[in-house]
């Protein structure tokens, strides 16, 4: 949680900089501008366990998330700018989420809660499971996947379910965003988040602070 409030402080509006800046112990591996306005920087910090990785996003106005996952790419903690709250993963899940079941079977099942001090906590249950299919974006090769998860109160009841296409990358051992749609008590809709560019380091636009594709565009 520290670490996102330094964050938040560091990222400040995106039009009031030009490059984002990470706490000190911290490397950005990739920048990633996705199609729906939005910049991701993934890095690494030296006090974090071996596999971990932070990810924070930003839109027009700043910093929207930030975020850290295991090798296993399991949400270890997320912290959500906009609405204000912090979510951990439990300590012993059902079924966790795991990068190398999917990777070595094609297909990884999950069960497990995020503790949370403002909302209490989520149940989320789906799937992943690769489809074969690799897709080429800016250089990078990726593996597209297929996705199904509900997400449940602490109650029982369902908040949300969402299906829909995304992509991992096997030498990060991560999962990027794709496409798909999302149900909620309001309705249906249909979300879009590929990747469009991905910027290492060195390359002009790494750990840019704006977003550039996308924007302007109104989004329901």
């Amino acid at each position: 949680m520290r670490l996102a409030c330094a964050l938040i402080l560091l990222a400040g509006p995106a039009a009031a900089q030009d490059t984002f800046a990470l706490p000190g112990g911290c490397e950005a591996f990739v920048t990633v501008q996705s199609e729906s306005c939005q910049v991701d920087h993934h890095f690494i910090c030296l006090n974090d366990p071996k596999g971990h990785k932070r990810r924070v996003s930003l839109d027009e106005q700043g910093m929207t998330y930030t975020g850290v996952t295991d090798a296993e790419a399991q949400w270890i903690s997320s912290f959500h700018v906009l609405s204000g709250h912090r979510e951990v993963l439990e300590s012993a899940p059902v079924d966790p989420a795991s990068f190398s079941e999917l990777i070595a079977t094609d297909l990884d099942t999950f069960d497990f809660r995020t503790l949370s001090d403002e909302i209490g906590e989520t149940r989320y249950v789906g799937r992943d499971t690769l489809t074969g299919r690799q897709i080429t974006i800016d250089g990078v090769t990726l593996d597209e996947t297929t996705y199904d998860i509900t997400a449940y109160d602490g109650a029982g009841n369902e908040v949300w379910a969402a299906q829909g296409r995304e992509f991992i990358n096997r030498d990060w051992r991560m999962f990027l965003a794709g496409t798909g749609t999302v149900t909620t008590s309001d309705g249906t809709y249909e979300r879009s988040n590929r990747p469009v560019e991905f910027i290492f380091p060195g390359e002009p636009g790494f750990l840019s602070a704006s977003p550039k594709h996308g924007c302007g565009v109104a989004i329901s």
